[in-house]
């Protein structure tokens, strides 16, 4: 029986199936369906291509929701994946993915969605913008820069407000989660409709010939992927794998229900059906939502959108500049939204740790509302100074130019994701054999295949990126292994 004291720092289960699917759904859509087809586009040149990234993005979303909801129905504890790991391989695996969540994957993802939101911003207020700087570049070393624009002030504004909100508890959590959920679904369902019904002019890419020959339209390997000596199919099948990049980023966080799993009801049937109800809506959602871009802009139009603003330039295309209004403004709530899902929910893998002695006490501690104030301060300061770097770039004739922030934390993030994504999967494997008896209210849907499908193209896609994107992913694994001393010091501490 827990003591008094203890009890008052226990989180409470007020999440039912529909909060629970709402984190699914609102964590998802967030701004990457928004954005990423443009420079999935100039990968593959091609929309036939474009739409295989997506597909292949959204066959690993739904095998390892599949795979995931067998183990959070059997382990409903705050902390989610960080539980998953740390029983299937040990104390050190679930520390140094809770580490990676407040480095890189969830803090990363709060910076990359924040960043969108001021982009968006400055659709109607044209002074937030990624080259109006309040702090001119600094060069730190190493091909990096820190800088404060306006762009990135609106942004970590927006990381702090929501973190300050979410200490004021979770019932004020998942009335906004909820709210914003449901509008920013309904903007993205009205984009869909508006492409397809309107779209399919003469010009348009779903009208071009060549659907699956991207040299026929243009494309290059080397000018795809500047230094990259492989050609022919093997080129092809090399930027793909990178194009689905964007892709997978806006189809992630699919996970960070389990996160919130000691807060939910009837876990071992709500925790399920939230992952697979959620997961389905959302990637066939960002499907559709590629055909109607197809179907509206020409592969060009799509390619070179300014800032990449692909849905913009769709509305644009057919209603004019008020279509331009209204999807910044649709895209605004769809990332305050997100960024909500993913401050609420990443919080609590922080707590977990730090209730299993291997993190600040003060982080596992809730505040008089029942949220771990500690913990989402923690990731809301990390979060904001994530928003910050820039990678720097010099050409032969001297000229310097600074990364895109947005396409950086995208690389940073997915590398190291796919990684703890595709330990979660084969924990599967080895839960099934280390606890045989333990209770599986769900058990995973097309076992052993479907977990081997999750596993061999998250492999691909790890080695394919450790060659194309070195510098940035190279940075991400470096950050988790940061990780190793920082737990064998505070496993001597406790």
């Amino acid at each position: 029986m827990k003591s008094a004291p203890e009890e008052k720092q226990q989180l409470a289960r007020g999440l039912g199936q529909l909060d629970a699917t709402m984190i699914v759904v609102g964590s998802m859509i967030g701004s990457g369906i928004f954005i990423v087809s443009a420079e999935s586009s100039r990968l593959v040149g091609a929309p036939g291509w474009l739409l295989v990234a997506w597909a292949l993005a959204g066959v690993l979303t739904i095998t390892g929701a599949l795979c995931c909801a067998e183990l959070a129905a059997m382990m409903p504890k705050a902390g989610g994946q960080y539980v998953f790991l740390r029983e299937a391989y040990g104390g050190a695996f679930g520390f140094l993915f809770g580490w990676a969540m407040l480095l890189i994957i969830q803090t990363g993802t709060i910076a990359a969605v924040a960043v969108a939101f001021a982009r968006f911003t400055g659709v109607l207020v044209p002074g937030i913008a990624t080259g109006n700087y309040l702090v001119p570049p600094v060069h730190v070393g190493g091909g990096y820069a820190l800088s404060l624009s306006t762009e990135q002030a609106v942004a970590v504004l927006m990381i702090l407000f929501l973190t300050l909100m979410n200490t004021r508890g979770l019932e004020l959590g998942k009335l906004v989660q909820n709210s914003f959920t449901f509008a920013k679904t309904a903007a993205l369902f009205g984009l869909i409709v508006i492409g397809l019904v309107f779209g399919w002019g003469a010009n348009s890419a779903a009208r071009a010939a060549d659907w699956w020959n991207p040299v026929a339209n243009g494309w290059s390997a080397a000018a795809a992927q500047p230094g990259l000596t492989t050609v022919g199919g093997l080129a092809l099948l090399m930027l793909l794998g990178k194009a689905m990049v964007g892709p997978l980023f806006a189809q992630s966080a699919w996970n960070n229900v389990t996160f919130t799993a000691g807060e939910v009801r009837d876990p071992g049937r709500t925790l399920p059906r939230a992952l697979l109800v959620g997961c389905g809506i959302v990637v066939a959602l960002y499907l559709l939502a590629n055909v109607a871009y197809i179907a509206t802009l020409s592969l060009p139009e799509i390619q070179n959108a300014p800032q990449n603003r692909v849905a913009v330039a769709a509305m644009n295309a057919v209603l004019g500049p008020i279509g331009t209004v209204l999807m910044a403004v649709a895209i605004m709530i769809s990332t305050f939204g997100c960024n909500n899902g993913l401050i609420l929910a990443g919080a609590r893998v922080q707590y977990a740790m730090a209730r299993d002695g291997l993190f600040f006490r003060a982080v596992g501690t809730v505040n008089r509302h029942k949220a771990p104030a500690v913990a989402l301060v923690a990731q809301g300061v990390w979060a904001s100074v994530l928003t910050l770097p820039r990678t720097v770039t010099t050409a032969a004739d001297g000229t310097v130019t600074y990364g895109n922030v947005y396409t950086q934390l995208l690389e940073y993030i997915i590398s190291v994701d796919l990684v703890f994504y595709a330990l979660m999967v084969g924990a599967v494997f080895v839960l099934r054999r280390k606890m045989p008896d333990a209770p599986r209210p769900y058990r995973t849907w097309g076992y052993p295949i479907v977990p081997l499908v999750y596993i061999a193209i998250a492999t691909l896609l790890i080695i394919d990126l450790a060659i194309l994107a070195p510098t940035t992913s190279g940075a991400g694994y470096l950050l988790v292994l940061t990780g190793v001393p920082v737990y064998l010091l505070w496993r001597g501490r406790a």
